[in-house]
Order: C-alpha cells, then structure tokens, then sequence
C-alpha cells in the first residue's frame, strides 16, 4: 500500500520534476558545456577547456561590467524596497481611492521592459523630452556618464515599486489586528508599532521581495538596453547582462559569454544563501 502510494506520488510530481529538468537543470549543463568550448553560431563548437575562463578572468570590461551591476543594484533595491514599503503602509490604511493608486502602481510592472525603454528614452531626451521640457533645462540624461546608470536605475526603480507594493500589502494584511490593538492598549504610538511590531514580522516578505529584487536587478537588460544600447556613454551602464549579450550576439562567442553567465549565476546564489542565512531567525507571537 505504501508503496503504491509512493508511486501515485512521483507520478503527480512527474510533470514539475520533468519542467525542472527540461528548464533549468538542462539548460545549465549546456551552459557550463558551452563555456568550454569556443563557438561563434555559424562554424562547429571547439574544445578549448579553460581558456574561455582565462580569457574573460582577465578581460578588464567584465569586471568593469561586474561593478556596474553592483553599483546599479545597490542603487535599486533598497530606494525601491523602501518605496514600496512606504506606499503599501499607505494603502493598507484603506484611505480614499486606494483602490486607484493599487491599479496605478501595478500598470508599469506588468508593462513590457522594452516598451517603457522606449517611452522613457523619448522622456529623458535632452532636446524635446518631457523631462527637459518641464525642468526647462537641456540635461544629457542618457550621454552623461554620471546621470545614465542613475536615470536607468530610476527607470527600474519606477517600474518595480508596484511589485514590492502589492508584495508588502499581502505581507501586512497577514499580521493579527490583535497584535495591533495590544500594542496600542499598551501605549504604543503609530511609529512603535510600526518598528516593533509590523516590520518584524514583515521578516519573510522581506526575505522574498529582497530575493526576487536582487535577482531581477542583477539580470536587468531590457530597459537599459533600450535607454543606453551598448553600454552607454564610456560603458557607464554595461551590467553584466549587456555585456554577456554583446559577448554572445555581437562578437559570437558564446563560450566566453557562457562563462559569464556561470559566473552570474555564482553571483546569485551566493547573495541567496546569505539573505537566506540572514532572515532564517522569524519572529512570531503567541497568541493563546
């Protein structure tokens, strides 16, 4: 019986296992066999071993590229971590036409990120661009290598707050009003319980928008792309998925970007475990 049980079991998991193979283990096998091998799409791949790795270990633009995406998403994550927090404490008041700005904040997340490149692109243009126009000055938003990653960081940041927002909502919503009324019964003001009482146990959505975050923001392509093609002015805005686009699709080697996409994805699961490490403690309250 146990083990007819067993076998109904891996059968309903059979589709899930067989998508988790096919989508993600497979494609990082071919990857790692891909970084061993020198390939330009159009003659047959070449054993090369490790030198793809040497090649791009001392290729000065990949680590230019790395500290870019750092930088950017340094930039990104914590104003719009803090934002969304901030509008999803709003919104969870249920002040009048909250119901409005939960749909405004949605609509730029579930855009297409080239789409928004585009608009934004068109708003920041030193000539004729919304932006200019109301600030009445000719700014090179996009041609200044010290405005370009801040303007497509806000660009993501713009586009992403609605994400945390409605991620922070649910996350507020699950705390017992009873937790609430206790602390105020014991004179607590709104900013105390806020810090003592919500935000700590807003712990695991923290975990997951700061997870998510952080990956979305270190893949980050289509908008930059769109905003800054190329890298932008003196490679001011080459993150790492740029770079790694160029390396495969404009010189053709795909080994070498292949490499760069291994070491990405290093990157990420490193980060992942330390958050991870970081937010295993979880608060909770005994309510009995």
């Amino acid at each position: 019986m146990a083990r007819r049980e067993s076998g109904i079991g891996y059968a309903l998991l059979a589709p899930s296992l067989f998508g988790i193979a096919a989508f993600l283990l497979l494609p990082i096998l071919v990857v790692i066999w891909l970084s061993m091998q020198h390939w330009d799409l159009l003659n047959p791949a070449v054993f090369v071993g490790w030198d793809n790795f040497r090649d791009v270990f001392s290729d000065p633009s990949f680590g230019r590229s790395l500290l870019v995406t750092v930088l950017f998403v340094l930039l990104v994550i914590p104003l719009q971590t803090v934002l969304g927090l901030f509008a999803a404490t709003l919104l969870s008041r249920g002040l009048p036409g909250s119901a409005f700005f939960r749909v405004i904040y949605v609509i730029p997340w579930i855009c297409a990120p080239l789409a928004l490149g585009v608009v934004w692109k068109w708003i920041f243009a030193p000539t004729g661009g919304a932006l200019n126009a109301v600030l009445g000055n000719d700014i090179p938003w996009l041609s200044d290598p010290a405005l370009a990653l801040p303007a497509v960081a806000a660009v993501s940041i713009w586009s992403q707050v609605g994400y945390v927002t409605l991620f922070f909502m649910a996350g507020l919503a699950a705390i017992p009003q009873e937790m609430v009324d206790a602390a105020k019964v014991d004179g607590a003001n709104a900013l105390q319980i806020f810090w003592q009482v919500k935000l700590p146990l807003l712990r695991p959505t923290m975990f997951f928008v700061l997870v998510t975050g952080v990956i979305s923001s270190f893949q980050a392509f289509d908008s930059i792309y769109a905003l800054t093609p190329n890298g932008g002015p003196q490679g001011s805005t080459d993150v790492i998925a740029t770079r790694i686009y160029a390396k495969a699709f404009q010189d053709f080697d795909l080994g070498q970007a292949s490499v760069m996409a291994l070491v990405l994805f290093a990157i990420l699961v490193v980060i992942t475990l330390a958050q991870q490490l970081y937010f295993r403690r979880r608060i909770t309250y005994d309510l009995s």
